[in-house]
């Protein structure tokens, strides 16, 4: 029987931004997926910022992750796979999207919503000495560092449209909060406020001039440098943050990709198709023809149900699509700075605290939308043989190391006790090692899966001392027609050979199964004699080339708990090779191993055992995942931890001690004498070593120092 489950993928829809018009399809998809379509996110970091909070964030009333979309989060729910990437164009003979600094990503159907930008690149000194009111994210970023500082404070906002005299007035008030004596002055070409009916105007004026925000209106700027802002006239105004907030500006890429547009903006018609009828666009980058409107967030969000619909009837091609009929006026909600706001429609305006509240309850119940989703549990079986909901967990099953069989499953078969990372054969007279690895995606990106898995296959050459020779690839693709093989096999390649470099992936085995999963076996060959586990000695120092807690963070990210920015840089870390930091260790280390699925305690009892000798760590010592540790705190696990755990019941150490690493650390056993001098070379080679423990003399275990 047919279900959504097992349907064959053979369409990709490719969301290139994570706008409001994005999201709400997201949240929508994650309710009513379309069964054989894969969808793919692309923009170019973890979270979004919704552009209704920002003036209450600059002004200190929300915190940044009251600001921000976890698209990381959001992908998961909705069964998409997230490209953190900028795009960067578009091939529409080929249908790629071009992706900084990765692969192109293919497309049967592409929906754009990528916002605009404040820059102003014809504006002199502008790109070095300003910052961009959009994208709202960076934006965010570089006033927090502001704002943070120390003393008087002086800002300049270019442009006194509503957004510009909102942002001003939040920055005034921010600074007023922190005690620093400011200027804040806004500049504009014309007047201020235009957009407003004039006693709506007239209020937002009396608000500006309350927090003694200065205006220079009919003035135009001329440059920007690192002492402020000259005017046309010469007239230099005196800052230190300047921000571009004088309209909307389209993103520069899409004059390149042959589609209508309107100065600058993609025309789409009312059912907000392209020229392209392939290509949908929503939110600010697109110019609706049929029923031109100002930029607004207010569309996006109303947009979001018709392009849902559509989107899937273009990628199902079975029925009619929907007409977007934009409302002729809209709510505009203003803040004032403090928690006070002004509200104007169909020319009724009212002002005050109420209406903050009222700002502030829109506002917030918008970003509930996102929060309140959470993993669709798997029915449980109303009758099973015993065991089986042992076995099943709390949780979806996770991927990487954390879906390996533990330590002890391996002792109870193989004779004697575990071995090294690789086989050594001798091949004439060369000596050569020879591994396999097989990892069930912890990520849907391919193109990141196949290098945190060619990182991971490569840790056991490493740890031997050994250069890599060749690799073979394993790949078990989800079930897909034969163009998303193609697409996803290409992904795949390009991922591994941005790891394996000048090591040849000389061939491999492909089949179809549940689950992506992507392994190889991999060879290498000694320069020197091979690094094994057996070579430590009581006094050599531990050192660990990378953080531990990857299993975890996974773990969280698959139940849904971990942000998206823990994530991502969590994956950045594992999909890092380690060839520099294996070459420094080569020569030094008198035992080495990677840490993976037995996690830290475990590996280092292996090292223990085959050395004969014991070992005491700090844990307070051992690098750490971003958010591993506060994820541990609040009970996350990842599948393996409790059979790492009892197969060392007697080792007393931290919970992260024991978790399953995917692309692991390498931890290597030291002269005493030559440690620091390793750990200060490793950092200047980018890898975050750390000193964490000492061997001892025997018998093997492990404790705390």
């Amino acid at each position: 029987m047919m279900t959504p489950a097992t349907v064959p993928l053979t369409r990709d829809l490719v969301l290139v931004g994570g706008g409001h018009a994005h999201a709400l399809v997201l949240r929508a998809w994650a309710m009513a997926p379309l069964p054989g379509a894969r969808l793919t996110l692309i923009d170019p970091g973890p979270t979004a910022a919704y552009s209704g909070m920002l003036p209450g964030h600059v002004a200190g009333h929300y915190t940044r992750d009251d600001l921000d979309i976890d698209l990381v989060r959001l992908a998961r729910m909705a069964g998409a796979r997230l490209v953190m990437g900028a795009a960067e164009g578009i091939d529409r003979d080929a249908g790629l999207i071009r992706v900084g600094g990765r692969p192109a990503v293919a497309y049967d159907v592409c929906s754009l919503d990528i916002g605009i930008t404040s820059a102003m690149p014809g504006l002199p000194g502008f790109d070095a000495h300003g910052v961009p009111a959009k994208p709202l994210g960076p934006f965010a970023t570089r006033w927090r560092a502001y704002l943070d500082g120390d003393g008087p404070a002086a800002v300049a906002v270019i442009g006194g449209g509503v957004a510009g005299a909102e942002l001003a007035m939040a920055m005034a008030h921010a600074l007023a909060a922190r005690g620093r004596a400011a200027r804040v002055t806004v500049i504009d070409r014309g007047r201020v406020g235009t957009e407003l009916d004039p006693p709506a105007r007239r209020r937002l004026i009396a608000a500006m001039d309350g927090l003694g925000i200065a205006r220079h209106e009919g003035a135009a700027a001329a440059r920007v440098t690192a002492e402020g802002v000259v005017l046309e006239d010469g007239t230099e105004v005196a800052a230190g943050f300047v921000t571009g907030a004088a309209g909307a500006q389209p993103q520069s890429w899409l004059a390149g990709t042959g589609l209508d547009l309107h100065e600058g903006f993609v025309a789409v018609g009312p059912t907000l198709q392209s020229s392209d009828p392939a290509i949908f666009a929503a939110g600010d980058c697109a110019h609706l023809t049929h029923a031109p409107r100002p930029k607004a967030g207010v569309y996006a969000v109303r947009e979001a149900p018709i392009l849902t619909h559509n989107l899937k009837a273009a990628l199902a091609g079975d029925g009619p699509m929907r007409r977007y009929r934009p409302q002729r006026d809209y709510l505009k909600l203003i803040s004032l700075g403090g928690k006070s706001a002004l509200a104007q429609r169909f020319g009724t305006v009212l002002a005050g605290p109420l209406m903050w509240r009222w700002k502030d309850r829109i506002d917030r119940r918008f970003m509930d939308r996102f929060r309140a989703l959470e993993p669709m549990a798997a029915p449980a079986p109303l009758r099973a043989a015993a065991g089986v909901r042992a076995e099943l967990g709390d949780g979806p099953p996770c991927g990487g190391c954390g879906a390996k069989a533990g330590r002890g499953a391996l002792l109870a078969v193989l004779p004697g006790p575990v071995g090294d990372d690789a086989a050594v054969l001798a091949t004439g007279g060369a000596r050569q090692v020879i591994s396999t690895d097989h990892l069930k995606a912890v990520t849907d990106d391919p193109w990141t899966m196949a290098r945190i898995a060619a990182v991971h296959a490569l840790g056991d050459v490493w740890a031997m001392g050994a250069e890599p020779q060749a690799a073979l690839a394993t790949i078990i693709l989800p079930r897909m027609s034969a163009t998303l093989q193609a697409r996803t096999l290409s992904e795949i390649m390009a991922g591994a050979r941005a790891v394996f470099g000048d090591t040849p992936v000389v061939g491999g085995h492909t089949s179809m199964g549940a689950d992506l999963t992507i392994g190889f076996t991999v060879t290498g060959l000694c320069p020197g004699e091979p690094v094994t586990l057996s070579g430590g000695r009581p006094g050599d120092v531990l050192i660990l080339t990378r953080p531990v807690g990857s299993g975890t963070v996974l773990a969280a990210e698959m139940r849904g708990l971990a942000r998206g920015a823990e994530v991502a840089e969590t994956l950045v870390i594992m999909a890092g090779g380690q060839a520099p930091a294996a070459a420094i260790l080569r020569g030094a280390a008198r035992a080495m191993t990677d840490v993976t699925g037995f996690g830290l305690a475990g590996h280092l009892m292996n090292l223990c055992e085959a050395s004969g000798c014991g070992a005491a760590i700090d844990p307070a010592a051992v690098p750490l995942m971003p958010g591993a540790a506060r994820l541990a705190a609040a009970g996350v696990r990842s599948t393996l931890y409790a059979q790492n755990r009892a197969d060392l019941a007697g080792v007393d150490l931290p919970d992260l001690m024991f978790d399953p690493q995917t692309a692991g650390g390498l931890l290597a056993a030291v002269p005493a004498d030559r440690a620091d001098g390793l750990v200060a070379e490793l950092k200047e080679a980018g890898s975050p070593a750390a000193r964490i423990g000492v061997l001892t003399e025997g018998p093997p275990r492990v404790v705390a120092a």
